[in-house]
């Protein structure tokens, strides 16, 4: 294995490992190393804007916090199948109120959409300071063990098809983002994290895999050509103007494209 890649492995602490795979270490170890610093990035990114929304939070800035909210979780959600491996710390960060015996009203419901409740439902940042620095706490946690965490090339390539199935089969129903009804940044988000890991690993089948990578690439112009529809200001219309028409559309592209990448982990000798 070249010097340089043997020293990317260790400073990021990667360790390639496991089934025998059709592709070699040395093919992998690029992919894996770029894809630990986007998402060291995104952790980054998503430690700042948690801690501008806790500021207008704690501040009292109602309409600032309901502002920051949609974009503040956005790194989260293109890092999701990453940050899911920490289960303890997924579930404080992005559970739903249906995890919990009194759901909204629930002490132990946390996180964001505690806060989504609160901004939007109760109309008010009262009573949100404690959850809020909690979720400050939180994902500066998810951040460093992150940086110390060695990332399993299954778990990388097969993101990608969790991303777009978790998409496909819970969130485009709107439960999610079930009070601001901000779900389309989160479909994007959750689109451009897939994105990011077939592109990272599309130079391996490039040459192998042509029909396939020409099928997704369309697929992915799909959706984000039906999100662009939506497209209002620096963001997105709410979930609610979409009619049931709409919906089928973009869960159809959805779809297709969860399909497709369920396969790309074969493909790569992951599976």
């Amino acid at each position: 294995m070249k010097l340089q890649h043997m020293l990317a492995m260790a400073t990021l602490g990667l360790v390639i490992s496991g089934p025998a795979f059709a592709q070699s270490e040395l093919d992998l170890v690029e992919p894996i190393v770029e894809y630990k610093l986007y998402v060291t990035e995104r952790t980054t990114q998503l430690i700042e804007g948690v801690t501008a929304f806790v500021d207008a939070i704690k501040s009292g800035e109602l309409e600032k916090a309901k502002a920051l909210y949609p974009a503040v979780r956005v790194p989260y959600e293109e890092i999701e199948p990453i940050a899911e491996l920490f289960s303890d710390l997924d579930v404080s960060i992005d559970s739903r109120a249906d995890d919990y015996e009194l759901a909204e009203v629930d002490p132990e419901f946390p996180g964001f959409h505690r806060i989504e409740y609160g901004l939007w439902s109760r109309n008010s940042t009262e009573d949100l300071d404690e959850v809020a620095d909690k979720l400050l706490a939180d994902v500066t946690e998810l951040h460093s063990r992150i940086e110390a965490l060695t990332f399993p090339p299954e778990k990388v390539v097969g993101g990608a098809a969790v991303l777009m199935e978790e998409v496909a089969l819970t969130k485009i129903s709107g439960e999610e983002n079930r009070y601001s009804r901000t779900d389309l940044w989160d479909f994007k988000a959750n689109s451009e994290g897939a994105y990011t890991i077939v592109n990272l690993v599309r130079p391996l089948i490039a040459d192998t895999e042509v029909d396939f990578l020409t099928e997704v690439d369309a697929n992915f112009d799909k959706v984000f050509t039906t999100l662009a529809k939506y497209e209002k200001g620096d963001g997105y219309v709410s979930y609610l103007e979409l009619t049931e028409a709409d919906r089928n559309a973009l869960s159809a592209a959805i779809n297709t494209l969860a399909e497709d990448l369920s396969t790309l982990r074969g493909k790569l000798g992951l599976d």
